[in-house]
């Protein structure tokens, strides 16, 4: 339920909205161009690890709110995983009161930041747009969203914690009721945000030495800086959630262990970063890599963990295999780290590219070759057992598959070796399985199986989200699952209080 200042912030019959959109016709909203985001220019940002996307200014970004037609059913909120109100943090804007907008965001999510630059806006939010229908550019809800974030930290740290804080008013019984969150990534943080703002006493564990899951380790600096990510938990430790690092839970800390210090409830979110193979010749060989060991690598270059030992890719070749927004990615690492040349091995043609639109565009920008309608056979080695080459098949597309893709068929006795000093194999992620919680069914791939709808699991205390159920997905997806598993276990807490009381 929310309250009277709530209301004010979010409905779109507050008088404050009413006024804002009686200011601009909808001809002439419709008829201001959509924001460009500023970039680095590509020959510099190639050398160095600062982000590509500098951010909105100021009147830039009231400028396209004015864009937003505050409509009265909007499409926008329904693509949304996390059910952010997106017109009213957008008017906002607009009216320029930035402080309300992240307001807003914080009702529904931890991550505003986060989401803002890597989240795929053009398959979600913004693909539910009006504009869409009229034939134009739609608002640019994740340049607003990210803008709303950025200016607010920048501005003063305590607003944006103040903000964050907004908490449910909690009766204090539930403070006594601790929730184990297992795993730092999206889908916890989520997850962790929502129990805390309902009053719970939560608790983040994670078996590496820095929060944030793939936020951190699978993203780069160049796409998502850590001192963002890092902003985000900061939020999160203000209203009240703990975390705990180097603490692999099913070894290192037992279930057996949770319930003994008396957590009450278990959310697992471990991600799924346990690599895919292809299962051909020579994956095994020094100079293939997955994607997880490369960005850990790459993301960590700087960490006491690998010092100066991380190998340059100076006059190198590299192959990244795979054409997702981790491989694109990886891609834009070798650039950076000096790869001579760095190129994109996809089965498919370029138009059916599962990265970002934006993704692809910066790899070309700054150098990435695409090799497309090309799928690995074998990677062969050098007399010293060394990675020489991948040996690729020439593909065609045949028929769609069940996704409405075209199916890569071989063209017979079309096979060439490119010569390559590192792959890297970007084909998917499988689930990393919890060790020893007890009662929990799993599929044959590993994920967690759980109600869709409260994202329960088989034991009656555990419920688990983002990629560990779904396998590898998007963080926004993974955060969607983090908030309806808070809100599914918060009220069956609830449920059992009022039964207890009335017993």
């Amino acid at each position: 339920m929310t309250t009277i200042e709530e209301n004010n912030l979010i409905s779109r019959d507050s008088g404050w909205r009413e006024e804002l959109r009686k200011r601009f016709t909808t001809k002439e909203r419709t008829a201001v161009p959509r924001v460009k985001m500023p970039e680095m220019d590509a020959a510099y940002r190639v050398r160095c690890d600062d982000e590509v996307n500098q951010g909105l200014s100021t009147e830039q970004a009231v400028l396209e709110a004015r864009r937003c037609l505050d409509c009265p059913d909007p499409g926008c909120m329904k693509e949304c995983p996390v059910s952010n109100n997106i017109p009213a943090f957008i008017k906002n804007v607009e009216r320029r009161n930035f402080g309300e907008a992240l307001k807003v965001l914080s009702l529904t999510t931890v991550l505003p930041a986060v989401c803002g630059r890597v989240c795929p806006q053009e398959k979600q939010c913004e693909h539910g747009c009006i504009y869409n229908k009229m034939k134009k550019p739609p608002v640019a809800i994740g340049h607003l969203e990210r803008f709303v974030a950025d200016y607010n930290r920048e501005l003063d740290e305590s607003v944006a914690r103040q903000s964050s804080a907004q908490a449910v008013q909690a009766p204090s019984y539930f403070a006594a009721i601790k929730i184990a969150v297992v795993g730092s990534g999206p889908s916890g943080l989520a997850f962790a945000g929502d129990m805390a703002k309902r009053g719970y006493d939560v608790t983040v564990f994670e078996a590496l030495d820095c929060f944030g899951g793939v936020l951190k380790y699978g993203i780069p600096q160049f796409c998502l800086p850590n001192h963002v990510v890092d902003a985000e938990i900061e939020k999160l430790r203000a209203i009240g959630v703990k975390f705990v690092k180097d603490t692999f839970v099913g070894k290192t800390l037992s279930y057996d262990d949770l319930q003994e210090q008396g957590f009450k409830g278990i959310y697992v979110a471990t991600g799924a970063g346990k690599p895919r193979f292809m299962g051909i010749p020579g994956e095994n060989l020094p100079g293939v890599m997955t994607a997880n060991e490369y960005l850990i690598r790459v993301n960590f270059s700087q960490h006491e963990i690998y010092g100066q030992n991380v190998a340059t890719l100076k006059q190198k070749r590299v192959a990244v295999i795979g054409a997702g927004n981790t491989a694109m990615d990886a891609v834009r690492a070798a650039l950076r780290l000096g790869a001579e040349k760095a190129m994109i091995i996809y089965r498919r043609g370029e138009s059916e590219i599962p990265a970002r639109q934006e993704e692809v565009r910066h790899a070309k920008e700054e150098g990435a070759e695409f090799l497309t309608l090309h799928n690995p056979l074998e990677y062969i080695a050098d007399e010293n057992g060394l990675l020489k080459a991948v040996r690729l098949q020439r593909m065609e597309l045949g028929e769609p598959d069940e996704s409405g893709r075209c199916t890569p068929v071989p063209v017979e006795g079309d096979i060439i070796d490119v010569e390559v000093d590192l792959a890297v194999v970007c084909v998917g992620f499988l689930p990393n399985p919890p060790v020893s919680l007890p009662d929990v069914d799993l599929s044959r791939n590993g994920n967690i199986l759980v109600d869709g709808s409260s994202m329960k699991s088989s034991s009656p205390e555990i419920y688990a989200g983002g990629d560990i159920v779904r396998g590898a997905a998007t963080v926004i997806l993974a955060m969607g699952d983090g908030r309806k598993a808070a809100k599914s276990m918060a009220e069956a807490f609830e449920q059992i209080i009022r039964n207890t009381r009335l017993d």
